[in-house]
């Protein structure tokens, strides 16, 4: 079935060509002998041009839809055999491109995959070989790289640690003590400031008293500020410097138990046989083993390194901080109020003022 386009428009040409090559002759008046030729005449040429204004004002109003041109093979006026639809060829291309573009994302997830399997499978060969090394080691089958003198100095650091915690709960256990004391000598010169207002046959008595209570409690506070300082800086020396230190320690232990565990499967291997499978496993055993190595002997130094500068660096701020304890202590149950001051300032130690620590009154609310 035609086209309703191409059939009206088939159709008015046809007419128009009728019309066109029709003899009409002509008398001697200039009328036509034939007046129903004249009608068909007249009617082809309307039928065409209300064909014409009715598409230009389609055209006008609506406009081309893409969708639903069609390409024409043939001449005008062909069959629809040779009408192909731009939709179609449209939804082809569309194929196309989402087909590509899953191809594409398949191909990134399983590269993805692939990726993360590969780390996956590493992580669980180097655990395995870690493991049955750690076990022959603990049972005694394995051997196992020492460095004597580097395990002894790592066994004193370790010792010196717990010794140093014990010193720092100490210290924090006499700081809270005897800040206990302080609040209870400053609420004591309180209530006998007020009972010397109060009780006029001892005023002196109690007011002797209350000067005494203050006097303690302002060197108190003072020699809190001193114990503050040294148990600082005990925190820092034991929690953060040596700690750095130890878990270089560990890292270096775990790569000398890595370098072990690849030492061993490569002398397991070079007592095998020496056929083609073997050569080139054992090649790359050569590789892991030349890496695990380097990677040993370069976290072995810097526990040698660190060890070193750590002694040093406690040599220096433990000197310090057991003066200032020393001083600071010897002035307070002196009761050399001027010595006490003094050590602080040779410290560098300053004091909060009275009501820093109080909440402002935003913070309050």
């Amino acid at each position: 079935m035609a086209v309703p386009f191409v059939q009206h428009s088939s159709m008015a040409e046809s007419m128009m060509s009728k019309a066109a090559t029709m003899e009409i002759p002509i008398n001697s008046n200039g009328d036509s002998r034939n007046l129903a030729e004249d009608d068909s005449l007249e009617q082809a040429t309307k039928i065409q041009w209300s064909l014409r204004e009715k598409d230009l004002q389609q055209v006008m109003v609506s406009g081309p839809n893409l969708n639903e041109t069609s390409i024409v093979s043939g001449g005008y006026g062909g069959t629809t055999e040779g009408i192909i639809p731009t939709s179609s060829i449209k939804g082809s291309n569309m194929h196309h491109t989402s087909s590509n573009s899953s191809m594409t994302a398949e191909e990134a997830t399983r590269g993805v995959a692939v990726e993360k399997f590969d780390i996956v499978k590493k992580w669980g060969l180097n655990t395995y070989k870690c493991t049955k090394q750690m076990i022959s080691e603990r049972f005694g089958r394995g051997s196992r790289t020492v460095d004597l003198e580097l395990e002894a100095q790592i066994e004193v650091l370790r010792e010196t640690k717990r010794k140093y915690e014990s010193v720092l709960h100490l210290a924090r256990a006499l700081t809270n003590h005897f800040y206990s004391m302080v609040q209870t000598q400053h609420a004591l010169g309180d209530t006998f400031a007020d009972l010397s207002q109060k009780s006029p046959e001892l005023r002196d008595e109690f007011g002797y008293n209350a000067e005494t209570q203050k006097l303690l409690c302002k060197n108190g506070e003072t020699l809190l500020g001193a114990i503050n300082f040294f148990v600082s800086s005990i925190n820092t020396l034991v929690n953060k410097t040596m700690e750095d230190t130890l878990m270089t320690i560990k890292m270096y232990e775990n790569a000398r138990l890595e370098f072990d565990a690849y030492r061993a499967d490569l002398e397991e291997l070079n007592l095998g046989p020496r056929d083609a499978v073997t050569m080139a496993r054992i090649e790359a055993a050569q590789q892991q083993y030349q890496i695990q190595k380097d990677k040993y002997e370069r976290l072995r130094n810097d526990v040698t390194i660190k060890l070193k500068f750590l002694e040093e660096n406690k040599v220096k701020v433990m000197h310090k901080q057991l003066l200032l304890f020393h001083n600071a202590i010897s002035a307070y149950f002196a009761g050399n109020q001027q010595q006490l001051e003094q050590t602080l300032k040779q410290f560098n130690i300053k004091l909060k003022p009275p009501g820093d620590d109080k909440p402002s009154w935003l913070e309050e609310q």
